[in-house]
């Protein structure tokens, strides 16, 4: 909790401020009760006109002192907390930009989004309540109880009774409630999961028509939420009804006890006496208000200290997470190079995995050339082109970036080398413009439009309403399957890359359209490295190497023609999509 709070800092006088404005509201409804309490004894029961104008004048002050104190600790504390909020979500978000897919596998995607927004909001939350009550709960508390104690110190042993019940009851509720505001983060988490599955796959749903089976995984994700929500708000409910008896009871007590006081008066008594003491009884009554509203503030605080905890805990493990891939403490300067990548003896396995996915591979993709990968489905082509942008750290051998491995590498300088077009597409909303700059920052519109040629974009976006300023939808559901892919082929053109990783990047193009694109690259490109894996022989019929994975292993290796006479896998794929006349 300590850690997250560091994140104050930067409003500290925010925070200050909101605390002295605090003092100054506490002290002035601290002083009130008193100043009526006087006016009574000292002004009404003598008869004494001015002095009651004088008093009231200076009760008109305190109040106007107190209601604008209020307001301005309002205003600071809000202030601070929000402040807090965006400091906290933005250390949040830098801190998942640092981490690998391998640590963000480990929390997963919707328990970020959950720990990014309600777990800040609740800790956010505390800090708004805490800046407001942390202060004034203990002021009006312990001073309501001294001024109490001070005007009638029979009366005040009914406070000092009923106070450590009402103590002893929210901490019996915190530690019940504890476990259930952990349980209630995690259903929250699981609830964000199928609600995001459910948009992100509504296509796949409806066409399936999964829409009962959805609504079903929804409805139980849900009440499992509400139920240990209701079996939450259910205590605290229970709570209400017991403090307002405890409550009540007090003033009952006070009363019975003040009214005995007050006929217990000798005949002779006179009328200024017993003035005062009715004016103390009633001072009396508004500090026991005052006491039982902090004790009150006090239990929310414990309720709501609980629940922050939790969510600090949460936002500690990503904040505290130790990234996987890590950068090396003196980074290898890379001097020239022209992008040619090395595998020697690599194998991966996945955390927790029984088997690697990857055994002992080894090949050398070289500038200039075209490196192609094909395989079954599932044989680790994807996870072997991850390893080369680091997604995932190798397990053992190691992959050489011109001569250099890229474990000792500065991940920016790995990545300035390499142009990925990854196998699900995505594409931010914005403008074409905007996803192309993702691979140049500062790319002019004639680079853009030279990229969108290569890829075989340029016809579709320049027949778009305002051309590279038209902007795409959220993941582009505007654009076609084939389009969205040649703004994405485009958009990694356009770095002018040492290193282009293709990850089965043409499978929504035509055969025309795939060619013409693999001749534009070839032009265009022709002495970077390109290494792409493909579903379709027909993409790799020209590459300069073809590597066959089988299971996680390299089957074969060399040109089209070599790999039809001495790999057998590879020739069952061939045959699988050619006939026998294109093969031969």
């Amino acid at each position: 909790m300590l850690k997250v709070l560091s994140y104050l800092k930067n409003y500290k006088w925010s925070a200050i401020f909101a605390t002295i404005f605090i003092l100054i509201n506490s002290a002035m409804q601290l002083v009130l009760p008193s100043m009526m309490a006087d006016i009574m004894n000292n002004g009404i029961a003598g008869g004494k006109l001015v002095y009651i104008y004088i008093m009231g004048f200076f009760m008109i002050i305190a109040s106007i002192f107190g209601v604008f104190a209020a307001v301005l600790s309002s205003y600071f504390s809000s202030k601070a907390s929000t402040g807090f909020g965006k400091e906290l979500r933005r250390a949040v978000f830098l801190k998942a930009e640092s981490l690998s897919q391998c640590d963000i596998d480990k929390i997963g995607v919707s328990s970020m989004i959950t720990r990014s927004t309600n777990d800040i909001t609740q800790i956010q939350n505390l800090v708004l309540v805490s800046m407001r009550m942390i202060i004034s709960a203990p002021i009006m508390m312990v001073g309501g109880a001294i001024m109490a104690f001070t005007m009638n110190k029979t009366l005040s042993l009914v406070i000092f009774t009923v106070i450590p019940i009402i103590a002893l009851i929210a901490l019996f509720v915190v530690k019940r409630v504890l476990p259930w505001f952990e349980q209630m983060q995690k259903k929250t988490d699981a609830l964000n999961q199928v609600v995001r599955e459910r948009l992100g796959g509504v296509r796949v749903i409806r066409a399936f028509n999964r829409q009962k089976h959805e609504q079903e995984r929804f409805r139980k994700a849900n009440f499992e939420l509400t139920e240990i929500a209701l079996k939450t708000n259910r205590l605290f409910a229970s709570l209400i009804p017991l403090a307002m008896f405890l409550m009540y009871s007090m003033i009952i007590a006070l009363i019975w006890l003040g009214s005995r006081q007050v006929n217990n008066m000798d005949v002779t008594t006179q009328a200024q006496e017993i003035a005062g003491t009715i004016g103390n009884l009633q001072a009396f009554m508004m500090y026991l208000i005052m006491i039982v509203f902090a004790v009150g503030l006090a239990a929310s605080m414990f309720v709501m200290v609980p629940r922050a905890a939790i969510s600090a805990r949460r936002i500690c493990a990503i904040l505290d997470m130790e990234p996987m891939i890590k950068e090396p403490l003196t980074p290898a300067v890379s001097i020239g190079g022209q992008g040619k990548v090395e595998f020697k003896n690599v194998s991966f396995g996945y955390d927790g995995a029984e088997r690697n996915v990857i055994n002992n591979v080894s090949f050398t993709a070289n500038p200039g050339e075209v490196t192609a990968i094909i395989g079954g489905t599932g044989c680790g082509k994807t996870t072997l082109i991850n390893l080369i942008s680091r997604f995932y750290d190798v397990s053992s051998g190691e992959i050489l970036v011109d001569g250099t491995n890229i474990k000792d590498m500065a991940l920016s300088d790995l990545y300035k080398k390499i142009g990925y077009v990854p196998q699900k597409v995505l594409l931010f909303s914005g403008t074409v413009a905007d996803n192309l700059r993702y691979g140049k920052e500062d790319a002019t519109e004639e680079e853009m439009w030279k990229a969108l040629e290569t890829a075989q974009a340029a016809n579709f976006v320049n027949q778009l309403p305002k051309k590279l300023e038209s902007r795409l939808s959220q993941n582009a559901t505007n654009l076609s399957g084939g389009q969205k892919q040649r703004i994405s082929i485009a958009r990694a053109l356009i770095r002018n890359a040492e290193i282009y990783i293709f990850d089965d990047s043409f499978s929504a193009l035509d055969f025309k359209t795939d060619a013409l694109l693999r001749a534009a690259i070839q032009k265009n490109f022709a002495d970077s490295t390109q290494i792409i894996v493909a579903q379709r022989v027909g993409t790799i019929l020209n590459a300069d190497k073809i590597i066959v994975l089988d299971d996680g292993e390299i089957a074969g290796q060399g040109t089209h023609k070599e790999l039809l006479k001495t790999c057998k896998v590879y020739r069952e794929i061939v045959e699988s999509q050619l006939s026998k006349e294109e093969i031969e």
